[in-house]
């Protein structure tokens, strides 16, 4: 029995381990086929194909070593190297991304500043460059017939223009309508029947500039004061003039220099109560700078882009007192930068016959009307009216003549050395039969002073 027992033991062993090699044998197949990575396998294998060098390639040069004076980039010891898998039945890469292998250089030429070669000249830039003249004329015409109607369909051949009596070869001519850079004077020392007369036609004022136009406006009493920038006729003008309205006059009568009234207070037989009241014997006159606000509106105006048409649009009695600038002074200005004044003359100088008695002008007493001479000085034309209606039909004309002139301009052959150059432009209409009296009549400057060129 015991025998047996023992024989047995040793039966159930040897099946134990064939069992044992059994399941040794076929656990790395079933591992296998069921998809799971072998750990070990994998990583010998990897090993080794790291080991086996990469044979020559025809595309990409081979690695080249690193300098002595180089390292590479060291990864934190906290984060794991990266570890690049290619995918399967793919050839691995030639050299890794961190190998140091920089990538073919690109065929990139480079000259220092200024040094490059220029390319030859074909002759097709000389159609784009543009020659500046600085004796180029320009002169705006405006031609009326005799009913004072705008004349319309002249050509270059129909005009004549002289200076200093020589005739001149026109180069420019156009009769299309020019936007306006207008600088609006407002004289606010007028008497207050007649200030508060052009007060009502501010509407008309705004109405008689397009929307291309642009304007700022000027006042003056004893001073001169901008009261708006360049713009266009808008809410922002119409808020501007509407802080006019409530601006006052001068006394509408006489100055009072006697009477209960007076500046010196009640008196009897011809003598003040007071004894400290000064006695008035001429009523004191006060300044009205014409010229300087033209001055100032010229000056400003010839800063304006110059494709438009300057002009100046002064609305005033015409009074001029006491001004720091003379009239021949302004009057540089105005025809140095092409700049046309127009007016519109109220009050006194709508009476008819006033402008007869301005040439009897009286030195150190300022001149009485002032406006006829800038006027037709420049080119302009100046509109007397008496009426609130008629000041209204006066913004409107005045305005449309002149945005639509005749243009002309002309090479002038004369040195520029400031002198003062005569104007003359002559009319040739074939229809006008009377050599007593022309058909039409003409506006433009009388002269022009040339600018010296910049050294």
């Amino acid at each position: 029995m015991h025998r047996s027992g023992q024989q047995f033991r040793v039966v159930r062993c040897a099946l134990f381990l064939s069992v044992l090699l059994i399941l040794a044998l076929t656990l790395p197949e079933a591992r296998s086929a069921s998809g799971t990575p072998a750990g070990a396998e994998s990583q010998n294998q990897q090993q080794k194909e790291e080991s086996i060098p990469d044979a020559p390639s025809a595309v990409q040069p081979p690695p080249k070593p690193l300098p002595e004076n180089e390292t590479r980039p060291q990864l934190p010891a906290s984060e794991p190297a990266p570890r690049t898998e290619s995918p399967p039945q793919q050839p691995a890469p030639a050299a890794p991304a961190n190998s140091g292998t920089s990538s073919p250089p690109i065929n990139i030429r480079t000259v220092p500043a200024g040094g490059e070669t220029k390319d030859s000249s074909t002759g097709q830039e000389d159609f784009f460059r543009l020659y500046v003249t600085t004796n180029q004329v320009m002169v705006p015409v405006t031609v009326k017939d005799e009913s004072g109607h705008l004349v319309s369909g002249l050509s270059a051949k129909d005009f004549t223009l002289l200076e200093n009596g020589k005739k001149q070869t026109l180069n420019f001519f156009t009769s299309d309508p020019f936007a306006l850079s207008a600088a609006v004077v407002l004289d606010l020392g007028m008497k207050d029947v007649d200030l508060q007369k052009v007060n009502h036609t501010f509407p008309a004022l705004e109405g008689a500039f397009s929307q291309f136009d642009e304007l700022s406006l000027f006042a003056y009493n004893n001073t001169v004061g901008q009261l708006s920038g360049w713009q266009a006729a808008g809410q922002q003008l119409s808020a501007t003039l509407d802080q006019l309205k409530p601006v006052r006059g001068l006394n509408n009568g006489p100055p009072v220099t006697s009477g209960p009234l007076g500046p010196q207070g009640p008196m009897v037989n011809n003598m003040p109560v007071d004894p400290a009241a000064p006695i008035v014997y001429t009523p004191p006159q006060e300044a009205r700078v014409l010229n300087d606000a033209i001055l100032q509106a010229a000056v400003d105006l010839a800063k304006r882009d110059k494709t438009r048409r300057k002009v100046i649009f002064v609305v005033s009695d015409g009074r001029e007192y006491r001004s720091n600038a003379s009239y021949r002074d302004v009057l540089r200005v105005l025809l140095s930068n092409n700049i046309t004044v127009y007016a519109v003359g109220v009050g006194g100088a709508a009476i008819p016959g006033y402008n007869k008695l301005e040439k009897m002008h009286l030195p150190r007493f300022g001149f009485s009307d002032i406006l006829p001479k800038y006027v037709n000085a420049t080119g302009g034309q100046v509109f007397d009216e008496m009426t609130r209606a008629g000041i209204e039909t006066a913004y409107t004309e005045a305005m449309a003549d002149a945005r639509n002139q005749y243009t002309m301009g002309y090479l002038t052959h004369a040195a520029p050395t400031g002198t003062y150059r005569d104007l003359e432009v002559l009319v040739d209409r074939p229809s006008c039969k009377s050599s007593i009296r022309p058909c039409v009549n003409v506006w433009a400057r009388a002269g022009y002073y040339p600018t010296p060129s910049a050294r």
